[in-house]
C-alpha cells in the first residue's frame, strides 16, 4: 500500500491576522456611521436656525425697513 503523506500546516497567524482584519473593518464602518449620525443631527440644527433667522427677516421687513436692512439686522449689524 501507499502511504499518503499529510501536510497540515497550522495556519494560526494567518487566522490571527484575518480576525484582526475583520475587527478593524468593523469598527472602521462604526466609526463611519457615528460620524454620518453627527453631521445628520448638525443639519437639524442648521435647520432650526435657518427658520429663525428667516423669521426675524419677515419681521423686520413687515416693520418697515428693506430686505436688505431686515437681513444686515439679523446678522448682527446695525
Amino acid at each position: 500500500m501507499i502511504e499518503e503523506k499529510k501536510d497540515s500546516k497550522k495556519c494560526g497567524g494567518k487566522n490571527k491576522i484575518m480576525i484582526a482584519y475583520g475587527f478593524i473593518q468593523l469598527g472602521s464602518s462604526f466609526v463611519s456611521a457615528l460620524a454620518l449620525a453627527v453631521i445628520a443631527f448638525s443639519f437639524c440644527s442648521l435647520k432650526k436656525e435657518s427658520k429663525a433667522f428667516n423669521s426675524c427677516v419677515t419681521e423686520t421687513f413687515e416693520n418697515g425697513s428693506t430686505k436688505a436692512q431686515a437681513v444686515r439686522y439679523c446678522n448682527g449689524g446695525n
